[in-house]
């Protein structure tokens, strides 16, 4: 039974530590702003730990850094726009997209955006 048990934590180790290696990278943004118009960028993902990461998006002239991390299917970041500080949560897809919603503090509403592996 005890073998039984360490094999299954460290089969749940191993998973945790492959799925959050797995985010990092580059992505294709489409998005829709607070009033449903769209926008379309690109997004870099580099990982600080097994589970946290930094992100820098790029949405026309504009950029903007966060901080990230993974839990399971979740995927959080913090991040500031301007003056602004916003929160983005995606769902983590098995094809490996991220699908969010996004929101500024201070504002009423949200955008959505996905981000796609390139």
């Amino acid at each position: 039974m005890k073998k039984f048990i360490a094999s299954a934590l460290f089969c749940a180790f191993y998973a945790t530590h492959a799925a959050a290696q797995s985010i990092g990278g580059s992505y294709d943004v489409a998005g829709t702003n607070f009033d449903g118009s769209p926008y379309t960028g690109t997004a870099e993902i580099t990982l600080t730990s097994e589970t946290t990461c930094v992100i820098e998006w790029t949405t026309g002239s504009t950029t903007s850094q966060g901080i990230c991390m993974r839990n399971d299917n979740a995927f959080a970041a913090g991040y500031v726009l301007g003056d602004e500080i916003g929160l983005v949560v995606y769902k983590v897809l098995p094809d490996g997209s991220l699908h969010g919603l996004w929101t500024l503090a201070g504002q009423e509403g949200n955008g959505t955006e996905v981000l796609t592996p390139r």
